[in-house]
């Protein structure tokens, strides 16, 4: 794969539109077009090169085309917007909007990440080594949510994960905030770590699975039975698990799978079960 480095050249206070740097825009340009690709800052446009130090080779294909960004460039939105194929590595942290209406190729992120990650994100990959801020693969307000792809975040993520997601998976090794899975209607989600509450307000569909601590469960949820395993995409957990199916506020046929040790509070549920062989059954 042929790699372009962008290496940021010193520290940036406003804000910049970055959605020209992605695989898609670069390929098929000669090097001296990319330094001149012009970039918005603030309100002021900006060449490529009076922003970035710009190395190696352009690629004709964005499948063979990746961008390796160097320094911390959280004050740049919209880096690989709508891209479809290629690579793009950030060396340092991210910022607003990475990977928004993403539909290919794979985005990786050494540190953390801002808001709005993988925002409305069709398909790829979006892989975070550190944490992430609110609205990972949300949608905007009246907007469309995420129905494909795949997000993996290494760490923690704030409030509204995936906030009407309608496909696609999303897997978080940490903690997350309030309202994970606020108005899903499909995909899957892992969480690793530990939920603040309200996990699947208003879900209609789709599927969440938490292996870490919640302090309570909607009300607007059925308790439905012990399983003893649960599935988020094609990730599968071995345990005691508590099915709940909801939102019924909405209608929904949602399923959260919690799990049971780690969650003795919630044991109270397994007397509302009268059928004995309702506990423990696979999925």
């Amino acid at each position: 794969m042929t790699e372009i480095v962008l290496k940021l050249k010193g520290h940036v206070r406003f804000p910049v539109d970055g959605s020209p740097i992605s695989p898609d825009n670069f390929a098929g340009k000669s090097f001296e077009e990319i330094e001149g690709i012009t970039l918005l800052l603030g309100n002021r446009e900006r060449r490529m090169d009076n922003l970035f130090e710009v190395s190696g080779d352009p690629s004709d294909l964005a499948s063979d085309q990746a961008i390796k960004i160097v320094g911390d460039v959280r004050s740049f939105r919209e880096i690989g917007k709508d891209m479809s194929d290629g690579l793009i590595l950030f060396t340092g942290n991210a910022g607003f909007n990475v990977g928004e209406g993403m539909k290919g190729g794979k985005i990786v992120v050494e540190g953390d990440a801002g808001s709005w990650l993988g925002s409305s994100m069709k398909g790829g990959l979006i892989e975070v080594q550190g944490s992430a801020d609110n609205q990972v693969g949300a949608a905007y307000r009246g907007g469309k949510g995420m129905t494909g792809g795949s997000i993996v975040i290494h760490g923690n993520v704030g409030y509204e994960l995936a906030s009407w997601m309608e496909g696609g998976f999303i897997h978080v090794m940490g903690n997350t905030g309030q309202f994970a899975g606020v108005h899903m209607s499909g995909g899957a989600i892992a969480i690793e770590g530990n939920s603040e509450g309200r996990l699947g307000a208003s879900m209609t569909g789709g599927r969440i699975v938490l292996l870490g601590n919640i302090p309570n469960i909607l009300p607007s949820f059925s308790f439905e039975e012990v399983r003893s395993r649960a599935r988020a995409g094609d990730n599968r957990y071995e345990g005691r698990f508590y099915m709940f199916s909801g939102d019924l506020n909405e209608g929904g046929s949602g399923r959260i799978y919690i799990s049971a040790l780690e969650n003795s509070h919630l044991g109270f549920y397994e007397k509302l079960i009268e059928d004995p062989s309702r506990v423990i059954k696979d999925l």
